[in-house]
């Protein structure tokens, strides 16, 4: 729809530019709010990755499990009251925003670094950060090394560029220590090679590390991802720029997951939390204020986030933490009163 409104626009330039501008601004408010035609449609349309362990899963009956799905789950619990009204297209890297563009999905969860370019130049906005990712360094156990600044003298296996062995260049310069690259274009031969040995440490995203960790010989426990992240890959979902209040639901969508966190809600305990007489809790739930009306969502919305998906912590931990084969550390994805990054804004 939206791509043939602006075909329309263009087909209409011989009018003359006033006739031109009247007529594309008449198409663009014609143009129906994201939440309106979802509802109107049945289900969300999510734009996810292509199968990813820990991000977008695919498992042997078709079900799909994962931290985007997860995301996109909620957001059909918010609108619908159930993590079912949604469907999922998988993208590739260069379809991605292109899809979000023309309108094929109603919001992107498929993982992006939230960066100023994508947030300027492509015709999307990104509500939030699901997670922090960012280059950190894998070694064997047995090596007895806790922290990057013990690597000095290391053989790094790295790909090529600025994700492997440039910042593994400003990372050790800044430090003033020696290293050793043994280099790769290929990730899946640079596993390979640190797993033969090649060398003592292998670099890349953590949510990358935490995959190959899982494959690797001896399993997750004899290999460990260091604490320390050496560039800033802050994923999240986005959506199209020209809808302020479909931007507004899935921010705070975003933030109700990690608000129900720190309240101390989650999905087997929010049924007993409607008869609390925390007042913020009862707010959170709708209770005591219909935080949901200038949304344009029920007032319940939030229980039904919570009720249907859970909150951060649990999707967290059955996607790629402890509960899941990447076992990621919380890290910088803890709350923000236990050291980590994930802070929501007031609910009042």
């Amino acid at each position: 729809m939206r791509m043939l409104q602006h075909l329309r626009c263009l087909s209409t330039a011989v009018l003359g530019l006033g006739a031109l501008l009247s007529l594309c601004s008449a198409a663009g408010a014609a143009e129906t709010p994201t939440l309106e035609t979802i509802r109107a449609r049945g289900y969300l349309l999510c734009g996810i990755g292509e199968p990813q362990p820990g991000f977008s899963n695919v498992g042997s009956g078709g079900e799909r499990s994962g931290l985007d799905v997860e995301f996109c789950s909620a957001l059909a619990a918010a609108v619908f009251g159930s993590k079912d009204a949604v469907k999922f297209w998988p993208l590739s890297a260069n379809d991605r925003f292109k899809a979000l563009q023309s309108g094929d999905v109603d919001v992107l969860a498929r993982g992006a670094t939230w960066t100023l370019s994508r947030d300027t130049e492509l015709g999307a906005r990104f509500t939030g950060v699901l997670f922090y990712d960012g280059q950190g360094f894998l070694t064997r156990r047995g090596n007895a090394v806790a922290s990057a600044l013990e690597l000095s003298g290391a053989s790094i296996c790295a790909l090529p560029g600025a994700m492997g062995e440039q910042g593994v260049a400003g990372f050790f310069g800044a430090q003033r220590m020696r290293y050793q690259i043994v280099a790769h274009e290929n990730w899946d031969d640079l596993v390979k090679a640190y797993n033969a040995g090649s060398c003592t440490v292998l670099t890349g995203d953590v949510s990358l590390l935490a995959v190959a960790r899982s494959k690797l010989k001896g399993g997750a426990g004899d290999h460990i991802i260091l604490p320390e992240l050496i560039t800033k890959e802050p994923l999240g979902p986005a959506v199209r720029q020209d809808d302020p209040q479909w931007f507004a639901v899935v921010r705070w969508t975003l933030m109700a997951l990690i608000e129900a966190e720190e309240l101390g809600l989650n999905s087997g305990n929010v049924d007993a939390q409607r008869a609390a007489t925390d007042p913020g809790i009862r707010r959170f739930l709708g209770l005591e204020a219909n935080l949901g009306q200038a949304l344009g969502l029920p007032r319940d919305w939030a229980y039904q986030v919570v009720k249907n998906v859970g909150n951060y912590g649990e999707i967290f931990d059955r996607s790629v933490g402890m509960k899941s084969d990447l076992k990621l550390a919380r890290g910088l994805n803890n709350s923000w009163t236990k050291g980590g990054l994930m802070y929501s804004m007031p609910f009042r």
